[in-house]
């Protein structure tokens, strides 16, 4: 049986891409007519028409449509497979890390630690949004992205790393006498996670249980601004201690206590790559990132 002729395939690919044989055509420097020669070869070899007309557009048929989602596998995979190997010739090896902005500067050093400072190796650590860093992993400008919530949609793995426990934290003038935590939360004005946050709605839970009403001084999405507001004594922050470790030693700031059953998760989410970065898997091989040391934020 005759094998694949993949100069047919690429050219169905930038057809297929296109929707137009002129334009693609005109990109690919060959005569439409001898495109639309490669395409009925492509058609022969898989004994299935891969276009329809549909007035001066080319529509994928079913089989187009099967044929073009294993294009852009392949080639996908050679893009992939060239920078990876390029970036072995390099006298140092890449890392490129994404980090929620608004994650604690303790635990990405933690994760990142094991290859800090090596020779051969460079990180490039990229800051933002969830949703911007998780389109840059799916384009493979990045190796992981660091966060502490898990991504809802399809197509991305979180790898669970860590987790840290979370505590009812302030100045000491807020923690003056002896009170159960529902006195405390009942009393003081505090410093929560946004409404969206998966450790806002462990806290929410954590409150119908006691039934207290809050008196809330301020919601933030970021770590290190909670961590602020705490030491202004704006109110008792809900975080996990390790935030605010060097205020801690310090006694800037007490811990009043640990809020039973809620956690601050760290993930490392990654996609499925064929060839994977080595450092990144030397990295996720651990089963759990150490606790950082007293660092500010």
């Amino acid at each position: 049986m005759p094998e694949l002729n993949y100069h047919h395939l690429r050219y169905f690919h930038a057809v297929a891409h296109e929707g137009n044989l002129t334009r693609a055509a005109a990109r690919l420097n060959l005569a439409p007519s001898a495109l639309s020669a490669q395409i009925r070869a492509l058609e022969d070899r898989l004994g299935q028409p891969l276009f329809e007309r549909s007035g001066r557009r080319l529509v994928l048929t079913e089989a187009g449509r099967i044929a073009l989602a294993h294009a852009d596998a392949i080639f996908a995979a050679g893009e992939e497979l060239v920078a990876t190997l390029q970036e072995t010739r390099r006298a140092q090896r890449i890392l490129r890390v994404g980090a929620l902005a608004t994650l604690s500067r303790n635990f990405q050093l933690a994760f990142l630690r094991p290859v800090l400072g090596r020779p051969d190796v460079e990180v490039i650590l990229r800051s933002g949004g969830m949703a911007e860093l998780l389109r840059a992993l799916a384009d493979h400008e990045l190796d992981a992205v660091l966060t502490s919530e898990a991504p809802a949609t399809g197509g991305f793995v979180a790898h669970r790393l860590a987790e840290e426990p979370v505590s009812l934290v302030g100045r000491p003038a807020l923690l003056a006498g002896r009170a159960s935590l529902a006195e405390r939360l009942a009393a003081a004005p505090l410093i929560l996670p946004t409404p969206d946050s998966g450790l806002r709605a462990g806290f929410e839970a954590l409150r119908e249980r006691l039934g207290v009403t809050l008196l809330i001084a301020a919601e933030v999405d970021d770590m290190a601004m909670m961590r602020l507001l705490a030491r202004e004594g704006v109110g008792l922050a809900v975080l996990p201690p390790i935030v605010v470790r060097d205020e801690l030693a310090s006694g800037e700031l007490l811990e009043a206590e640990r809020l039973p059953g809620l956690v601050q998760p760290f993930h490392a989410v990654t996609v499925t790559r064929r060839f994977p970065n080595p450092l990144l898997a030397e990295l996720l091989r651990r089963e759990s990132v150490p606790r950082p040391t007293a660092l500010s934020l």
